[in-house]
């Protein structure tokens, strides 16, 4: 199969159908990957998945028949193993090639531990190097930074947009923030406490940059937190 720049990752959590339909048809087609249950929110917005991992125990017979009949590529997972559908999701956008990796639905899971392990998977080192970010309803997660290197984001919004940094190491050390209310200038943000918690943008765009670390960057539009919460999972 030839290498691909871009993989759209669907996981059983909170979807939104419009950004998916969105993501799935931009200028450029990624391959969309379903862990198990996603595949059937793939489905449910019109589209095909290209591939579908998992160890199939949340996806309905009749849903599975339907992706064996449209020729659909079905990784099947034994029950008992050691990584999550997800991780084994990214796992195949990196054997693919991609550079750049879309998640959604991996949020807004009825088990919690499940939104918490999606997060941290941002951690992974394999991903090192690649661009992964989980989009939400009005949110964007990324990770920046290495244990040992430095990391940089953009972040492009509205004035009063939420943005939160949040260590995945011991210490995220020479933070640095620009365009931000409450600016950090070569600071330290361990694992663990909230400093990081709901900044703001006093523009239409702010800037991190980390001298050595993993930090989580997580930016979610105001006009989606002012809003009231949406049903479902």
């Amino acid at each position: 199969m030839a290498r691909i720049a871009h993989a759209l990752v669907v996981a059983d959590g909170d979807v939104d159908a419009s950004l998916l339909a969105d993501l799935a048809n931009g200028p450029q087609r990624p391959r969309l990957i379903a862990a198990d249950g996603g595949a059937a929110h793939v489905l449910a917005a019109g589209l095909v998945p290209d591939v579908v991992v998992g160890d199939f125990d949340s996806l309905a017979a009749s849903e599975r028949e339907r992706l064996e009949a449209l020729g659909v590529e079905l990784r099947v997972a034994a029950p008992d193993k050691d990584e999550s559908d997800m991780e084994l999701c990214l796992l195949t956008a990196l054997e693919d090639g991609a550079t750049r990796v879309t998640i959604v639905g991996a949020l807004g899971l009825v088990r919690p531990e499940h939104s918490v392990a999606n997060l941290l998977l941002l951690a992974d080192p394999r991903l090192d190097g690649v661009e992964v970010v989980i989009a939400g309803r009005g949110s964007r997660v990324s990770r920046i930074g290495t244990v040992d290197g430095p990391g940089e984001a953009t972040i492009e919004g509205e004035q009063g947009d939420f943005v939160s940094l949040f260590g995945l190491d011991t210490a995220v050390e020479g933070v640095t923030t620009s365009g931000l209310r409450f600016a950090l200038t070569d600071e330290t943000l361990p694992l663990g406490p909230s400093r990081g918690l709901s900044n703001e943008l006093t523009s239409g765009r702010a800037r991190v940059t980390m001298r050595r670390g993993r930090l989580l960057v997580i930016h979610t539009r105001r006009s989606m937190a002012d809003a009231p919460p949406a049903g479902g999972i």
